[in-house]
C-alpha cells in the first residue's frame, strides 16, 4: 500500500503535517498559562495592578552603560500606559557620533517624582539609535550628467532643518561619503516603545522563557511582584527610514512612538525579532533582514497569519508546479501546438529579471530562486529547439534538430502571431526606455538598460502569452499543454493576487500579478471550447489513438 503511494501524495501529507505543527507552535507562543490561585506563593503578580504613578524618561549616551555621561532628550510625566502617543524630538549628536560613531538610547519607566538612576523599582532597556550600512551608489542623469542622489536630498533637507546655511555643504559631504564602499553610520529616525497592559498573573512553574529576560521582580511581603514589561520594537526600524550621518549633522529628528500591547503579541514579537537576528548571524545583510521585517511591520496580526498560510500554500504549489513542469519537458518529444517563441521569451524575461534583481542588490531570498528559474528556462529552450551541444577542442558546437510537418505548421502560426504582436510591443518598449532615459536617473548605462528591459517584461510581458492562445485557436486544441503544471501555476497566480494586497511591492510587479489572471481565464475558456480529443497529440507528443492510426496509414 505504501509503495503505491505517489510522490505528490507524500508531499501533500508532509505539507499538512507542517501546517498543523506550525499552528501548534503558534498557539504555544501566543497562549500563556495563568496562575490558577492568585493568592498562592507560586504566583507573580503585576506591579501595574497597584496603579502606580509612572514616568517615561529617555536618555542618549555614547555607551550602552551610560559611562561617559548621558543626556535627557524626552520625558513623559504622568505617563499612562494605556494612552498611545507619538512625539518628535531633535537629538543633538556628539562629535564622536558625527565622525562615524554610535549613539544609544536608554529608556526608563520609573516612579513619578523619583530619578530613574535612584529608583529601585525602575525598568529600563537600551536601544541603538545608529547602525552601519554601505551607502547607496549615486544615481545620475545619463543625458545631462546631473548627480543628485536620494541620500544627498535627504542630507540637504536634514541640514536645512538645523541651519539653512549648512544645507548645501551637508549635501556635498553626504555625496562624497556615498561614493565610499565602506559602511558608514546611519540614523534610525524611529524609536518604538511598547508596554504590556495586561494585568497578567504568571505561574512560576510555567513562566515562558521568552518573557523571562524582560521580567524584573521584587519581593513585596510574601508575594513576588513583577515590574512593567518594557519592550523596544526593533522590527519597526526599516532601511527606508535610515538617514546617513555626516560631519555637519549637528542634530537629527527622532520620532518616539508608544503603544500598549498584549502579552501574546509581546511574545510573538520577541520570537520574530529573534528570528530576524538569527538570520543576520548566519550572514544575511541588513537589507536581507529588512525584507523580512517588512512582512511583519507593514501588516496587522490577522493579515500576518493569513500571509503565513498563503505562503505555505504558495510553496506547496510552487514545488508541485516545478515537479510537473520538469516531468513534462523531460518527456517532451514534439513541439506540435507549442509556441517556441513563448518559451524563448520566458527564458529571456527570466534572465532579465534575475539581472535586474542582482543589479538592485535584492535579498538572497529572492535572488537565488530567480537564478535557479533562469537555469531551468535555458534548459527548456534547449529542449524546445532540439539543441545538441558538442565539445571539440574546448569549443562548443551547436546542432539544431529538424522539424516535422506538424511542427513546421505550428512554427508558422507562432511566427504570424509574433508579427502582429511586434506592431504593438516594440513601440511601447522603446518609448518607455526613451522616457526613462530623459526623466529618470540611474547608476550607469547598464542599470538603465536592465531597468528598461525589466519594465518591458513587467508591463508588456503578458503579451508574449498571446501567441500560445493564437496557436491553440489555429489547432482548435489545448491537449498539447502541460495542464497539471499549468493548474498549479494558476493557483499560485491567484495566491499572488492576495500577496499583492498584503506585501509591499513595486506597482509594476503588482499589476503583473493581475494581468496573468486575464490570460489564465482565456486559457480556461479555450479548454472548455476545445474538448480533449484522444486522436490529437497530447503534452508528451503522442496520442491515445496512435497505434490504430499507424496501422491505417500502412494499409
Amino acid at each position: 500500500m505504501f509503495l503505491k503511494t505517489s510522490f505528490t501524495s507524500l508531499i501533500v501529507g508532509v505539507f499538512v503535517l507542517y501546517v498543523l505543527h506550525t499552528c501548534w507552535v503558534m498557539y504555544g507562543i501566543v497562549y500563556t498559562k495563568p496562575c490558577d490561585s492568585p493568592n498562592s506563593d507560586k504566583c507573580i503578580t503585576p506591579f501595574l495592578a497597584e496603579e502606580p504613578k509612572l514616568q517615561l524618561s529617555i536618555y542618549t549616551a555614547l555607551r550602552p552603560n551610560a559611562e561617559g555621561g548621558h543626556t535627557l532628550i524626552h520625558k513623559e510625566e504622568n505617563f499612562d500606559i494605556d494612552t498611545k502617543f507619538e512625539r518628535i524630538v531633535n537629538v543633538s549628536l556628539p562629535k564622536k557620533t558625527r565622525n562615524n560613531g554610535t549613539l544609544y538610547a536608554l529608556i526608563f519607566v520609573h516612579q513619578a517624582g523619583i530619578s530613574p538612576w535612584q529608583d529601585p523599582r525602575q525598568v529600563h532597556l537600551v536601544a541603538q539609535l545608529t547602525t552601519y550600512m554601505v551607502p547607496k551608489p549615486p544615481e545620475i542623469s545619463l543625458i545631462s550628467g546631473e548627480d543628485q542622489t536620494q541620500g544627498q536630498k535627504e542630507g540637504a533637507q536634514k541640514n536645512r532643518r538645523v541651519n539653512g546655511k549648512h544645507g548645501a555643504g551637508g549635501a556635498t559631504t553626504s555625496g562624497a561619503t556615498s561614493m565610499s564602499d565602506h559602511p558608514v553610520s546611519h540614523w534610525r529616525t524611529r524609536l518604538t516603545i511598547n508596554i504590556v497592559s495586561d494585568h497578567f498573573t504568571f505561574d512560576r512553574e510555567y513562566l515562558p522563557s521568552d518573557v523571562h529576560r524582560y521580567l524584573r521582580v521584587f519581593q513585596s511581603g510574601k508575594k513576588m511582584v513583577y515590574l512593567p514589561l518594557l519592550f523596544v520594537d526593533e522590527l519597526s526600524n526599516r532601511v527606508k527610514d535610515l538617514a546617513e550621518i555626516n560631519s555637519t549633522s549637528m542634530e537629527l529628528p527622532l520620532t518616539i512612538s508608544y503603544d500598549s500591547i498584549s502579552l501574546g503579541r509581546l511574545r510573538f514579537w520577541i520570537h520574530m525579532q529573534d528570528a530576524v537576528f538569527s538570520l543576520q548571524q548566519f550572514g544575511f545583510t541588513e537589507k536581507d533582514a529588512d525584507e523580512i521585517k517588512g512582512i511583519f511591520v507593514d501588516t496587522n496580526l490577522y493579515f500576518l497569519a493569513l500571509t503565513f498560510f498563503v505562503a505555505a500554500f504558495h510553496l506547496l504549489f510552487d514545488f508541485l508546479a516545478f515537479k510537473n513542469d520538469i516531468s513534462f519537458w523531460k518527456h517532451k518529444k514534439s513541439m506540435v501546438g507549442m509556441s517556441s517563441k513563448a518559451v524563448l521569451w520566458r527564458c529571456f524575461s527570466t534572465i532579465v529579471i534575475f539581472l535586474y534583481l542582482f543589479d538592485e542588490q535584492t535579498s538572497l531570498l529572492v535572488l537565488i530562486p530567480a537564478g535557479i528559474g533562469s537555469i531551468i528556462e535555458v534548459w527548456k529552450v534547449k529542449k524546445a529547439f532540439k539543441i545538441q551541444v558538442f565539445w571539440k577542442g574546448g569549443k562548443p558546437t551547436f546542432l539544431f534538430g529538424k522539424l516535422d510537418e506538424s511542427e513546421r505548421r505550428t512554427e508558422e502560426y507562432d511566427t504570424l502571431a509574433m508579427k502582429y504582436l511586434s506592431y504593438l510591443l516594440y513601440p511601447l518598449c522603446i518609448g518607455g526606455a526613451v522616457y526613462a532615459l530623459i526623466f529618470l536617473r540611474y547608476k550607469s548605462w547598464y542599470s538603465w538598460l536592465i531597468n528598461s528591459l525589466v519594465n518591458g517584461v513587467y508591463a508588456f510581458g503578458f503579451l508574449f502569452m498571446l501567441p500560445q492562445l493564437f496557436v491553440n485557436y489555429k489547432f482548435k486544441s489545448v491537449a498539447h499543454l502541460p495542464w497539471k503544471a499549468f493548474m498549479y501555476k494558476a493557483f499560485n497566480t491567484f495566491i499572488d493576487d492576495v500577496f499583492a494586497f498584503i506585501i509591499t511591492m513595486p506597482t509594476s510587479h503588482r499589476l503583473a500579478c493581475f494581468r496573468d489572471d486575464v490570460v489564465f481565464l482565456v486559457y480556461l475558456y479555450q479548454r472548455w471550447l476545445y474538448p480533449v480529443d484522444k486522436t490529437r497529440v497530447n503534452e508528451y507528443g503522442v496520442s491515445y489513438d496512435e497505434e490504430p492510426k499507424g496501422k491505417s496509414h500502412k494499409d
